[in-house]
């Protein structure tokens, strides 16, 4: 069975300290100013019973990806998993993906391509989890593949409410935010 990689955010857990974020930056070596992941603070409600969710946000890597069929040169593709990624040699920084993306999740670097989060798919090919989902010190992230259902991230979907971001768009994401 073909695999297609996912994370689950569980949103009960994540407190916002940005770990997972300082670890992208560190593992992937991005720029000042880059950035693959963040976190989200969101109240809703009305006063006074307001509610919080706080989120850890990144690419969702749609199983229908917008950003892949709107760029120019093939550099956003589909890599192993359905992962989303952008062949910085093809990459002309056009940004038509970065108006595609319905998440915010893409950003032009320095060297003039778009960068974004890869799921860490380096150090998944090596049996290791993504350095987000390592570092996490609440264990709010969980990374895994929906097509094994023994998996952990699988698990989670299926056992606690969740949702998607803009799920009106079409995309098919592939992050899951538990509640």
């Amino acid at each position: 069975m073909k695999k297609r990689y996912a994370m689950a955010v569980d949103t009960r857990r994540c407190v916002g300290c940005s770990a997972c974020v300082i670890a992208c930056k560190t593992e992937n070596r991005l720029p000042h100013g880059g950035f693959r992941d963040w976190i989200v603070q969101e109240t809703s409600g009305r006063f006074p019973g307001l509610s919080m969710e706080i989120r850890s946000e990144r690419c969702n890597h749609c199983s229908d990806a917008p950003c892949v069929s709107a760029c120019p040169t093939g550099a956003s593709h589909l890599a192993e998993g359905g992962v989303v990624l952008v062949n910085r040699a093809k990459c002309t920084g056009c940004k038509a993906c970065i108006a595609s993306c319905a998440y915010g999740a893409r950003y032009v670097h320095p060297d003039g391509y778009v960068d974004k989060c890869t799921f860490c798919l380096h150090r998944v090919q090596q049996g290791k989890r993504p350095a987000c989902v390592e570092t996490c010190p609440t264990r709010s992230l969980t990374f895994g593949d929906l097509a094994d259902p023994g998996s952990a991230v699988v698990q989670l979907i299926h056992s606690r409410r969740n949702k998607v971001l803009k799920p009106e768009t079409g995309n098919r994401p592939n992050v899951f935010f538990l509640a």
